[in-house]
């Protein structure tokens, strides 16, 4: 008799207690924020080294990036590069250098992406012109003129690595080796048909990277 008392009284005890859980759950909106995407956007800035046949070249990149779920990037990407080839042209008499600039879409795949050091597989996808200038002008920080016959549009795929370091939600460094494959050139004079090449390179995102808060529950007003 005693052991049905306690059971009866346990059982409107949990009955009340189930009761009242119900009413506080009723004021609250429950979200699981694992299923959801977290959203990022981000500016870029890049700089890296590396030759074509040889000679020193030198990459600058600027890039805007849509971050999704801290696992994939897509965005614009421009690049702009300049090799000291020292090649002399008979039509101007001049020692040239090569030069470039392309555009196009960055795709980037990432691993790891809430870790504080985070791996990823950049591609480029774009096109631009390649031509040579005299390297006088460059030198002396000279505006210059750039004859029709020495610049050729050029298509790009480029590949790569990139360890990614995350300082804040605000800020990621990151730095890579990529490959640039590149179409035939066509330049008068020139002993250069393709800028294929390794590039190592370094760079800054400043953005924000995780637009989302991690909240389980919001209180209804």
């Amino acid at each position: 008799m005693n052991n049905l008392k306690t059971f009866l009284l346990l059982l409107s005890f949990l009955s009340i207690l189930g009761a009242r859980a119900q009413d506080d759950e009723a004021n609250y909106i429950t979200f699981n924020d694992r299923r959801n995407v977290v959203h990022g956007v981000y500016m870029g800035f890049g700089l890296g080294y590396g030759e074509i046949d040889g000679e020193d070249t030198y990459v600058a990149s600027f890039k805007v990036a849509y971050v999704a779920n801290q696992q994939f990037e897509v965005g614009f990407l421009a690049k702009g590069l300049y090799s000291r080839q020292d090649i002399f042209n008979p039509r101007s008499g001049t020692n040239d250098d090569l030069f470039a600039g392309y555009a196009g879409f960055h795709l980037e795949p990432i691993l790891f992406g809430k870790s504080a050091v985070s791996l990823s597989f950049p591609v480029f996808i774009g096109g631009g012109a390649v031509g040579y200038v005299d390297r006088d002008t460059i030198d002396n920080d000279e505006d210059f003129d750039v004859n029709d016959d020495d610049v050729d549009p050029v298509f790009v795929l480029e590949p790569g690595v990139s360890a990614l370091f995350n300082i804040s939600r605000y800020v990621q460094i990151e730095a890579g080796l990529k490959y640039r494959f590149s179409s035939e050139i066509e330049l008068a004079d020139s002993p250069i048909d393709r800028i294929n090449g390794f590039t190592s390179e370094i760079g800054i995102k400043v953005g924000i990277f995780n637009m989302g808060r991690n909240r389980y529950k919001k209180q209804l007003d």
